[in-house]
Formats: structure tokens, C-alpha cells, sequence
């Protein structure tokens, strides 16, 4: 059997921009995408702490080190800049695995730069 289960958050990021006029997507701090394990292309949920919203999307690669987080398309709908959001990525594994699993926890800072990792 397998199990879904966490791999990595990234903790209370705040939505640095909301681009309407783009295909879709979350653009995330390339610095924030290798801490937390994620890929460029992978899907990803997001949960805005401020309205509620949960949504899926996926991850693309931003500039290392400038801190942004950007909801784009139709998910520029589902945040407003300023808002802390949680951006959750999740990965199957078998049972034995599942049991030994601990996954990248990754909080940020208001600049969106690393606070602590676990």
C-alpha cells in the first residue's frame, strides 16, 4: 500500500505579487524551491492563512534570494500580495517508508528569506 504523505511546506510565506495576465501558476523563490526539495514543474497546494482558500497548482522557479512568491493566472484570484500563505508539496511512499518518513519543514521570514529549516 502507499501512502500519501507531506514531503515539504514552506511556512507562512507572504504573496509578494498577483499576475492576472499569466498562464498559471505560483513563481517561488528558486532559494526556497532547494531548501524545500521542490521542483520547477511540480504540483503543489497552496493555503491561504488569510481567506481560506486551498488550491493546487505548480511550482516555477524564481529569482534566488529576492524572497517572491507569486500567484499567477487564475490563482492571482485566490490571494491578494501581502497575504501568508502555506505552499505544501506531498509524495507517495510505501508503508515502511511511510512510518520512517520526516518531511523538509521549511519556515520563512516576513521577506520571505529562511528563518529555520527541520
Amino acid at each position: 500500500m502507499l501512502r500519501q504523505m507531506l514531503r515539504a511546506k514552506i511556512h507562512r510565506a507572504t504573496a509578494t505579487e498577483a499576475c492576472l495576465e499569466y498562464e498559471g501558476s505560483i513563481t517561488i523563490d528558486e532559494e526556497l524551491l532547494d531548501a524545500a526539495g521542490i521542483l520547477p514543474y511540480e504540483l503543489v497546494m497552496i493555503s491561504n492563512l488569510n481567506n481560506g482558500e486551498r488550491f493546487t497548482t505548480y511550482a516555477m522557479s524564481g529569482k534566488r534570494g529576492s524572497g517572491e512568491i507569486v500567484l499567477n493566472g487564475p490563482t492571482a484570484r485566490k490571494a491578494v500580495v501581502g497575504d501568508k500563505i502555506i505552499i505544501f508539496c506531498y509524495e507517495f511512499y510505501a508503508e515502511d517508508e511511510a512510518k520512517r518518513h520526516k518531511p523538509r519543514i521549511i519556515l520563512v521570514n516576513e521577506r520571505n528569506q529562511i528563518a529555520h529549516k527541520s
